[in-house]
């Protein structure tokens, strides 16, 4: 990889984000490798390489949609980090298989072991509240809606 083609795929990514309000990926996804690293050395030194060799030359060849491209790297990283599924959750709130060609929408990653929480690889612009709430509960584990009132009351 040269400097020229990550410089072209950072580019590419800022007009991506500029254009559809998404939020900007890359920080969470440092948070992902430093656990990564910590947890799976050999995750690790495979999500560098798909970075490395898939992502930044696809975004800067314009093969792949930038923001796609991310979020597929994040999905990448969870799968390193937790073995299991990644699905998308639409406005209403029902899950649906990721199918990796689009960031739009919530997208989790639902790991196999039950007793972790999902992990996020995609926001959306904003979020519906179904989507919020989804977030909450599998995400970051609140048992208590917006309101107060406890799930399933």
């Amino acid at each position: 990889m040269t400097d020229s083609v990550s410089t072209q795929a950072d580019l590419k990514l800022e007009e991506a984000l500029a254009a559809s309000g998404a939020r900007d990926p890359r920080e969470f996804y440092r948070e992902r490798l430093r656990e990564l690293k910590d947890t799976n050395p050999a995750g690790y030194g495979e999500a560098v390489a798909y970075y490395r060799e898939t992502l930044l030359p696809a975004v800067a060849g314009g093969s792949r949609k930038p923001l796609a491209a991310w979020t597929e790297y994040g999905r990448v990283l969870a799968q390193s980090l937790a073995p299991g599924r990644t699905v998308s959750i639409d406005e209403s709130g029902r899950a649906h298989p990721y199918e990796g060609n689009s960031a739009e929408g919530l997208v989790l990653h639902l790991p196999d072991d039950q007793g972790r929480r999902a992990l996020l690889v995609g926001l959306p612009p904003g979020l519906t509240d179904a989507q919020r709430a989804t977030y909450d509960v599998l995400v970051s584990g609140k048992q208590r809606t917006r309101d107060g009132a406890g799930l399933g009351s």
